[in-house]
């Protein structure tokens, strides 16, 4: 059958589908995983004759949409919030996975550029830091403890105030993407070119790993979640640059619901950061380098297993229950 004549003969029964997954009429569960079984069978059929066509595209986004709202009719009369976690915004991170890849290349393409400015450019960690800030911790590098400016404060303030300032960077990234994500492109790179020059500043000053033992206990969580938000942000801007074969109006609500998701997530892992940084990282020069190098460890394969690992495990799992189905 040719492309033009199965887009002809289903397209009701996608428009069906559009309204059952957008719409605001309900449907029960055994509904939704009947409209999954055919849609399943549609995208199986379009995979087969026409694998390089805008419908496949069409019809995985559709199927993985019906297959997240039978998860939501299920968890509104269990536990909520943990298949969100569990469920939903890892299927969300597999199917948006090419906005992660480019927020990655992104943030290691500007931490290459502040090292690389800061090694020509002797001012150039002044401009980004601040005089103020070079100039003490160039005091504390002198009296043997670089890392003496988390220890300042309270535990508590600490981590509220860092807390509340790494919500706010993350909520900046995210809610820029509106601008077409130039405004996430920008944020994110001002802040990937400060972590190089700032990184660069102590491997200059020969406290490099004593640098890395205290920044990376909090900054292994701190960093990664900035960069699922600077994706999130690129998500939000795709839905209006690029709408497919959805209304623009239809992409942006699609893309701000499912961007949204995927930047709540990171809330956890945010305000563990803040945690962190309130309370272990100030003792990071007196810990011993296994204790250091392990929080670091731990905290990184977390947050890493979560967005990179574990959305791949997910989805395999539910190509399988798909294929039970069929």
């Amino acid at each position: 059958m040719r492309e033009i004549a199965f887009i002809k003969q289903n397209k009701e029964k996608w428009l069906e589908f559009e309204l059952a997954i957008f719409g605001k009429a309900k449907k029960n569960p055994d509904e939704l995983a009947n409209l999954y079984i055919q849609m399943m069978n549609d995208l199986s059929y379009a995979q087969t004759y026409y694998p390089k066509s805008k419908t496949v595209v069409y019809l995985n986004h559709l199927a993985s949409q019906i297959y997240q709202k039978i998860y939501k009719t299920k968890r509104s009369e269990k536990k909520r919030f943990f298949e969100f976690f569990k469920t939903e915004v890892p299927l969300l991170v597999y199917e948006y996975r090419r906005y992660l890849l480019y927020s990655f290349i992104l943030f290691f393409i500007t931490v290459a550029i502040g090292v690389v400015s800061a090694i020509y450019d002797q001012n150039f960690v002044r401009l980004i830091l601040s005089d103020g800030y070079v100039n003490m911790t160039l005091e504390n590098i002198k009296k043997g403890n670089p890392m003496a400016v988390y220890g300042s404060g309270s535990n508590w303030g600490s981590f509220v105030g860092i807390t509340m300032n790494n919500l706010n960077v993350g909520a900046r990234c995210y809610i820029y993407g509106i601008f077409g994500g130039l405004g996430t492109f920008y944020i994110s790179s001002q802040n990937g070119i400060m972590l190089g020059a700032f990184q660069y500043f102590f491997y200059d000053q020969n406290v490099f790993w004593k640098s890395v033992r205290g920044i990376w206990i909090h900054g292994s969580m701190e960093i990664f979640a900035i960069v699922i938000e600077t994706a999130a942000g690129f998500i939000l801007g795709a839905s209006i640059l690029f709408p497919k074969t959805f209304s623009r109006v239809n992409s942006f609500k699609i893309g701000f619901k499912n961007s949204f998701k995927i930047f709540l997530s990171t809330f956890p892992f945010t305000i563990g950061a803040g945690f962190l940084e309130g309370f272990i990282t100030r003792y990071s020069i007196d810990m011993p380098n296994w204790l250091s190098s392990c929080i670091i460890l731990v905290t990184l394969g977390i947050i890493s297993y979560y967005y990179l690992v574990y959305p791949f495990i997910v989805h395999k799992k539910t190509q399988h229950l798909s294929a039970k189905l069929n």
